[in-house]
């Protein structure tokens, strides 16, 4: 049983039967708060004391405060029905036995890659501030700074597919790609014809997406008509028709990496809005890096151990590793996060690179649902004299997001950051820039599903020209969107107020 939607892409039955299911159970769970508390006293004190115990336990929970303040005051109102979800997805908890599945996975790849002391040595002479970042992500993700390797910033989508295309048509040995979004259409025809030509002369071919991502993306047969092809292929986290706990997490990292020589990483999907072939939004923006020489191994070990992770099957990275190296441009760290561990440096390197800011801060992010410690420090930068800037979209993809984004921006206006909204569209970029000397180019949104639910991953980049060139790229970017001003700001219609007010509350959830 096939159904289509508006883009003729089919709609698996399972797609129907997954949330039929949900819905009987959210139903069910009302249809029981509701017996409870109308015709039994007993049953409501019962479940509000349940909630006072829940609400007690997050309390004393370790995490953040405002994730804390958003379940409480969802268990408060729904104690049943908050308890339930509550236990189900509460706090990004994850069971341990998969917990134990990537850290077993994590130690047959990250342990061989190639660390050179000296290069640490290098920018801690060269540059003590920012070798501290370097520090704390070398720490943090167990991935190494490398220097021999280059960087090349491409934007928009337009720009990076005819680049990508190039360098998987140079393949010789293997192609691996691993996307939130995988979607059928103008894009993936371009890159499949590619990896089906390359997939039969030879070359090892696998490719990793998010089943929530792709799922009504993608007709029915596809995975079957890749495998005839000869490309290995498996979708991270099988959507099913249950509610349960990991299914919260997902994997939102872009990576593609080509005989260990190559790599490619950003916010850039396979989906035809990326490159604009088709319209939503209003015109899409969007970056990506590309990566040659020593740094490429860390993206590689990040596959290989998503793909064990996902299939049980690992990888021998050995006879993949590459000793290639490019012209020597700086410093690069490829970098890794995702739930199943107890650090956060996605979230910290931003938090670092606004803690040494000197000059400035250019930032753009689709989502700038943040906690008060990552406003706190946006507040104190600019109230230091550092430029901030920060580019979120003027048309959203999510409205219900767009109201919680809006909701920070008083606090920021009056601090002195400076925010402006990409009026051409959605920019769904995610990128930091610094005094001309650190970028990052990524996949991680400054929102609470970034930081703690999702596997992400990114690229930290150091005294190189690809920096220069995203600070140019920020100033084409100004020029296009509007600056928010606090006059204009503070005359917003009531109505504009309340919803971002009510939104901001459950921004945890978004």
């Amino acid at each position: 049983m096939k159904i289509k939607n508006n883009r003729g892409i089919r709609i698996p039955t399972r797609i129907i039967i997954s949330a039929l299911l949900l819905l009987i159970q959210i139903a069910f769970l009302f249809g029981v708060l509701y017996e409870f508390t109308v015709q039994s006293a007993w049953a409501y004190s019962f479940s509000l004391i349940l909630g006072v115990v829940t609400v007690a336990v997050i309390i004393n929970r370790r995490g953040n405060p405002d994730h804390k303040i958003a379940w409480i005051v969802f268990i408060l109102i729904l104690p049943i029905f908050g308890i339930t979800v509550f236990l189900l997805w509460g706090g990004g908890r994850v069971p341990p036995y998969i917990r134990r599945r990537m850290k077993i996975c994590e130690s047959h790849y990250f342990p061989l890659l190639e660390r050179d002391g000296e290069v640490i040595n290098r920018l801690r002479y060269y540059d003590m501030i920012h070798s501290r970042q370097a520090d704390y992500l070398v720490s943090e993700t167990g991935c190494p700074l490398y220097d021999k390797s280059s960087t090349e910033y491409l934007s928009p989508g337009e720009k990076f597919l005819p680049r990508l295309l190039e360098e998987l048509e140079k393949a010789e040995k293997y192609i691996y790609l691993e996307f939130f979004i995988l979607a059928e259409g103008v894009m993936w025809e371009q890159i499949y014809s590619i990896l089906k030509r390359k997939a039969a002369a030879g070359l090892d071919v696998r490719i990793i997406f998010d089943d929530f991502g792709s799922i009504k993306r993608q007709r029915k047969g596809f995975i079957n008509k890749l495998k005839s092809e000869k490309i290995a292929v498996t979708a991270f986290n099988p959507i099913y028709p249950v509610m349960g706990i990991f299914m919260n997490n997902r994997n939102h990292r872009k990576i593609i990496v080509i005989d260990g020589k190559t790599a490619l990483t950003g916010g850039i999907n396979i989906g035809d809005e990326y490159i604009n072939a088709e319209k939503r939004f209003g015109y899409w923006l969007d970056s990506a890096v590309i990566i040659k020489g020593r740094a490429v191994q860390s993206f590689l070990a990040m596959f290989c151990c998503m793909w064990e992770f996902s299939t049980g099957k690992p990888v021998n990275i050995k006879a993949r590793l590459a000793s290639a190296s490019a012209d020597d441009d700086g410093f690069v760290i490829p970098y890794c996060d995702g739930p199943l561990n107890s650090v956060n440096p996605a979230e910290g390197i931003y938090m670092q690179i606004l803690n040494t800011a000197q000059k400035y801060v250019y930032i753009a992010t689709p989502y700038l649902i943040i906690d008060n410690t990552m406003k706190s420090l946006l507040i104190m930068a600019a109230k230091s004299g550092v430029d901030v800037r920060i580019v979120t979209p003027h048309i959203p993809d999510k409205s219900y997001v767009h109201h919680a984004t809006r909701y920070n921006y008083s606090e920021l206006l009056q601090a002195g950051v400076r925010i402006f909204e990409y009026t051409p569209g959605f920019i769904h970029s995610k990128l930091f820039v610094s005094d001309d000397k650190i970028a990052t180019v990524g996949t991680i949104n400054m929102d609470y599903r970034s930081f703690v639910f999702h596997f992400e991953c990114g690229a930290w980049i150091c005294d190189n020209s690809t920096v220069l060139d995203i600070r140019d790229h920020f100033t084409e970017i100004f020029s296009e969107s509007e600056e928010i001003t606090l006059t204009h700001w503070e005359k917003r219609p009531l109505g504009q107020r309340f919803k971002q007010a009510l939104f901001h509350i459950f921004a945890p959830f978004m």
